[in-house]
């Protein structure tokens, strides 16, 4: 963190009051498209030229690509220019986080790097971009960061002026309409055993909808709806929950449900947030690790340290090839890395700090927040003792057909067990559907219940 791009004084100056998320000028909206990427980033390329111009990201399908497939991979002719290993990290100081160098020291002889071409493959529907510069001039944080008012569809804050507007970004950042998804999780032991869990899931974005108005996300104060139900294995089957991510957390909160199998009832869930653990994750997550981060952000005090060009995972499209089996990917101490394309990016990076007075199990948290896209792609925890606990890595492409980049897998490492949670594998199953057609019935307890019984 030593190497961050200085902010500017007015920026340093407006997080250190309590009013650091306001709105910029037209003049400064209509940078975006220019000298700035529609949704924010810098348009230009890095000094060396390491990291290309972004030239408009891949926004259609690929040659040979049907829906329903696992993505082919656009740049499957490109070489692994260089591989960092434990003996030469330090080579590589400045484009590394505290997390990847410890990775390197807990696992000497088997974790590496293989470094590629940087692509800039990050793209989204044309009227997110419109509605990312509408925001721009008019959207605003509420509830003292808890809320958020007069943004729709896009990235609400393209130019961050503190961490909480930048960590905003991503949990709205957009990643389509309606989806249903496969997604399944393993948590090897030390040894490289695992139980896969299989999950069904079902996502239905109101904030991104095209049809979306400013008037109809505050009346309903409705984000997203989510629901998950756990197919396999058989003692798990049936376990179920179902959240309602709320746009003002101060006026209502996120309401979520379970479905306990046992009890077969459906039960409101109020402490599905913050460190409560995450489901069937043995311990190795806490729910607001879902999505690298999600939820309220009111128990942290957020900072925007800067930019930092940094080493991050990016077009993992070896890696989500349906080509692979799951005990390709999963081995002892972390994934098999020589399925992992690492890049190099510009990155925002934001520490949270734990507030006064506020409980969590991590004290202190980096987030490393692609430009792009707005993807969280690296995130460093610390424990109440400040000492480096967990390391979460978000393998991202562009699933090209919407389009939109997201992640194919995302990694917990907790460095005190040397074990890790996989989450998002869906290697051996079903592509995601981004035409599903969810209406709001499918995401009530009803429903819920209907899901835990099958």
């Amino acid at each position: 963190m030593k190497n961050l791009t200085l902010l500017s004084a007015t920026v340093i100056l407006a997080l250190g009051t309590s009013q650091a998320w306001a709105k910029v000028s037209q003049a400064e909206a209509d940078k975006l498209g220019k000298s700035l990427m529609p949704l924010g980033g810098e348009m230009a390329a890095n000094a060396d030229g390491s990291i290309p111009a972004w030239n408009g990201g891949i926004s259609a399908p690929i040659e040979g690509y049907e829906k329903g497939m696992h993505h082919p991979d656009p740049y499957v002719a490109d070489k692994i220019e260089f591989t960092i290993t434990n003996a030469d990290k330090d080579k590589y100081q400045a484009n590394l986080t505290d997390g990847q160098r410890k990775l390197f020291e807990l696992y000497p002889d088997s974790f590496k790097m293989n470094v590629y071409q940087t692509r800039r493959s990050a793209a989204v529907p044309q009227y997110i971009y419109d509605a990312t510069k509408e925001n721009a001039t008019r959207a605003e944080l509420i509830a003292d960061g808890n809320g958020i008012s007069g943004a729709e569809k896009g990235i609400p804050f393209p130019m961050p002026q503190s961490g909480l507007e930048a960590i905003w970004n991503h949990i709205l950042r957009f990643r389509g309409v309606d989806i249903e998804t496969q997604r399944n999780q393993a948590s090897p032991t030390a040894s490289g055993s695992y139980t896969l869990i299989e999950m069904s899931e079902e996502i239905r974005f109101e904030y991104s909808r095209p049809e979306m108005t400013l008037d109809k996300l505050k009346a309903e104060n409705t984000l997203f709806y989510f629901k998950q139900v756990v197919t396999q294995p058989a003692r798990l089957a049936g376990t179920a929950l179902l959240v309602k991510e709320t746009m003002d957390q101060e006026a209502l909160p996120r309401q979520a449900w379970t479905y306990n199998t046992g009890q077969r009832r459906v039960r409101k869930a109020p402490n599905v947030a913050f460190d409560t653990p995450g489901t069937v994750s043995d311990g190795l997550r806490t729910t607001d690790d879902f999505d690298m981060f999600n939820g309220s952000p009111s128990r942290y005090n957020w900072e925007l340290l800067g930019k930092q060009e940094i080493f991050i995972p990016y077009n993992d499209y070896k890696l989500h090839s349906d080509k692979l089996k799951y005990d390709q990917i999963l081995k002892p101490g972390h994934i098999n890395p020589e399925y992992v394309r690492w890049e190099k990016h510009r990155v925002w990076v934001v520490k949270a700090t734990l507030k006064e007075g506020m409980r969590h199990i991590y004290k202190t948290r980096v987030f490393y927040l692609d430009e792009d896209s707005w993807q969280i792609a690296l995130t460093d925890i610390y424990d109440n003792r400040d000492e480096l606990y967990r390391v979460g890595v978000a393998h991202e492409i562009n699933y090209y057909e919407v389009p939109t980049p997201w992640t194919t897998l995302e990694v917990f490492h907790d460095l005190q067990s040397r074990r890790y949670l996989a989450m998002g594998l869906d290697n051996e199953g079903r592509m995601y559907n981004f035409d599903a057609k969810l209406s709001e019935a499918n995401f009530t307890p009803a429903a819920l219940r209907r899901e835990g019984i099958r």
